[in-house]
């Protein structure tokens, strides 16, 4: 499954964003989900995660009720809300997917992955 990220850009801190992240070549619902970022000089950190059919979200500590991840698994396409943004959610936003694993926060369970999409939060 080829995964495209896509929404990312500038936002004022306190701002909104909403990212996409679109697959082709494969069926969306066998996979769950995740989003990962990764600003320079940093290890890639574990966001959000849903499960295959969206009956669960697991978030890491920096998205914890600021995020909201959702998934179309009609459209083939998975969300990521973000709201209250501040200037250090400013990175490279990637989605990734994977076929076995109900709640992985480790970027090495994630088969598939995007090309990442630049968030940068600044006044």
């Amino acid at each position: 499954v080829q995964l495209q990220a896509s929404g990312g850009g500038l936002v004022q801190p306190g701002g909104s964003l909403r990212l996409s992240c679109a697959a082709s070549g494969g069926t969306l619902s066998r996979f769950g989900m995740g989003w990962f970022r990764q600003a320079p000089g940093t290890e890639r950190e574990f966001v959000a995660q849903i499960t295959d059919n969206g009956g669960s979200t697991y978030y890491g500590d920096p998205a914890k009720g600021r995020f909201t991840i959702s998934r179309d698994n009609a459209k083939n396409t998975v969300f990521l809300q973000m709201n209250s943004l501040k200037p250090e959610d400013t990175a490279v936003y990637y989605c990734a997917a994977n076929r076995y694993y109900s709640y992985t926060p480790h970027p090495r369970d994630y088969a598939h992955w995007g090309q990442g999409t630049l968030v940068t939060v600044s006044s």
